[in-house]
């Protein structure tokens, strides 16, 4: 299947060269791109150098504050350039389970689903750990966003790293959420601080188990306080190339 990028990961790179990057993303054995910004770049001049250059725009991280401005624009935006998701990458610290507006957000999110279902899009929520942090029901607070948005407005672009770095097994909340998950971001344990401890074959097996397909690369920025930004950024890169070669060669991966 088609290997996807998130291209935050070498978001200074796209920042200084957007169509270079792309050009090198596809260059390492990626098909599909899940953009994080546009970078002054109109939708249509977007969606014309992906399909010069042979890449699918599956989806796009879009913050939630972008969208709360003006989410009619950013539906817009993104369905010109061709994705089929829209994803809310992040939220801040007062919208996370326990936070003063939560619950405010779980609506925000209804709303935006509603919106993008209308659009012929699939609204995407992608979690990191702190979604994690039970509410006072004793459930966690990812669980009951899904719990309080249908799966017609609502679907879930799972980090199998987060979940694992929050103490979960991944697998499980595969098997949790066999309706919810269409995309899952795959990344080494590298936020945890050793590698190799992911089995993602078992996580490979379990997601094609659900029926689905899509899954994009996604590389932390490594931040070593004895390195330079420079260097940082070129460990970036590297990642991102063996995540390429790593998965285009996995027998597990169909």
């Amino acid at each position: 299947m088609p290997i996807g990028v998130q291209l935050y990961s070498v978001r200074d790179d796209m920042a200084k060269d957007f169509k270079g990057t792309l050009k090198k993303v596809k260059e390492l054995g990626y098909d599909g791109v899940e953009f994080a910004g546009l970078f002054g770049n109109t939708p249509e001049q977007v969606k014309a150098m992906c399909a010069e250059i042979g890449l699918n725009p599956i989806s796009a991280h879009v913050p939630l504050a972008e969208m709360l401005a003006d989410v009619d624009k950013v539906i817009a935006d993104y369905k010109a350039v061709g994705c089929t998701y829209i994803v809310v990458p992040y939220v801040t610290e007062e919208r996370r389970p326990g936070g003063e507006l939560f619950l405010q957000m779980v609506e925000e999110i209804r709303a935006i689903g509603q919106k993008c279902k209308e659009a012929g899009l699939t609204l995407l929520y992608h979690n990191h750990d702190f979604e994690f942090k039970k509410l006072e029901s004793g459930e966690y607070g990812l669980d009951y966003l899904y719990a309080n948005v249908s799966s017609d407005l609502l679907q879930t672009e799972l980090d199998q790293c987060w979940v694992k770095y929050s103490g979960l097994e991944p697998v499980e909340y595969l098997k949790k959420y066999p309706e919810r998950i269409k995309m899952l971001h795959i990344k080494d344990d590298l936020v945890i601080g050793e590698s190799g401890k992911i089995d993602f074959e078992a996580i490979f097996k379990q997601f094609y188990k659900n029926g689905f397909k899509d899954y994009v690369v996604e590389q932390e920025m490594p931040y070593d306080k004895n390195s330079t930004r420079e260097q940082n950024l070129g460990r970036m890169w590297d990642g991102v190339a063996k995540s390429a070669t790593y998965l285009n060669e996995a027998k597990f991966v169909k």
